[in-house]
């Protein structure tokens, strides 16, 4: 908070050192204004008693003053500072066409202080414009950008950033005139570009917002949450490779090593169990089930 020109020098304790003893930024530290400072400049009350209309004569004055000061020197940060003070008022008034948006208010706020500094700095009387005019494209264009790189949810490339908005604005006008949605080669004949960047852009336009995977559905919307409704890993898919390859070979296979295969590793049935369903002896299952294995697991070598 820069002090204010009103100030007026107080009193120094006894074992504070004077205002005169101090230097610039000193005295600036203990709220007292050199009268240096105040010579030629009008009185100005507490900033947030300024009106639109003072602020702006107030503003023209000061601006005259900075116009005669060296930058980098404290009477100009002096100044300099004053005018960031008397027009914040158009940094709230600009914010406030923001105040849908997810971010803080107090943070669109210091980001479009910022734009009014850059405003200030670059401001010149002899353009003829009035101050308020020239500076609220600059602080609207910093909240802009500042949105524009911290609001996406996923990343893209400016280009797509900006592609997105010359789309929807596009798409309104086109929706208006034809009284339906447009198509994307409408779109694309609208802005002059090809089709295949209309696409691109209406794809970017999906990462501008995510949303929970715990959101609740719409009213009439009879599926559950999103994370209810996406995919599982499915660890059987592992083995598909192995299966597709060991198809060809156990076709290959003798009748009767097929059957042992089947329901050994098919129906879940014991060795013992086979025997009996086959006439064979425990043993000779196990024979031929070993016989049969090792020959498959060969032929998956081989194939890879």
């Amino acid at each position: 908070m820069s002090p204010r020109l009103d100030a007026s020098p107080t009193p120094a304790a006894t074992s504070t050192p004077t205002p005169e003893h101090l230097d610039p930024i000193e005295q600036d530290d203990l709220g007292v204004v050199p009268d240096d400072l105040l010579a030629g400049l009008p009185e100005i009350p507490p900033y947030d008693e300024v009106g639109a209309v003072d602020a702006r004569a107030l503003s023209k004055t000061l601006f005259e003053r900075l116009e005669s000061l060296e930058e980098g020197t404290h009477e100009y940060s002096y100044v300099r500072n004053t005018l960031v003070e008397l027009n914040l008022a158009l940094v709230k008034f600009a914010a406030s066409r923001f105040r849908s948006r997810s971010e803080p208010m107090e943070d669109i706020i210091q980001v479009g202080t910022v734009g009014l500094i850059k405003a200030i700095d670059r401001f010149e009387m002899s353009r003829g414009v009035e101050f308020p005019t020239f500076a609220m494209p600059t602080i609207i264009g910093e909240i802009k950008r500042f949105f524009r790189d911290t609001s996406w949810s996923v990343r893209v490339p400016r280009r797509l950033q900006e592609l997105r908005l010359d789309l929807a604005k596009a798409g309104d006008e086109l929706a208006q005139m034809l009284d339906r949605a447009p198509t994307v080669a409408e779109l694309a004949e609208r802005l002059g570009i090809t089709k295949d960047e209309v696409i691109e852009g209406m794809a970017a336009s999906n990462a501008y917002t995510a949303s929970s995977l715990d959101a609740q559905p719409e009213e009439d919307d009879a599926e559950g949450a999103l994370a209810d409704r996406i995919g599982y890993e499915d660890h059987g898919l592992e083995g598909i490779e192995y299966v597709e390859s060991l198809k060809p070979l156990i076709a290959e296979l003798p009748p009767r090593d097929r059957k042992i295969l089947s329901l050994r590793f098919v129906a879940g049935m014991t060795q013992s169990e086979i025997g009996e369903e086959l006439g064979i002896s425990q043993m000779h299952v196990s024979r031929l089930l070993s016989r049969t294995l090792v020959k498959l697991r060969k032929g998956l070598t081989v194939e890879e």
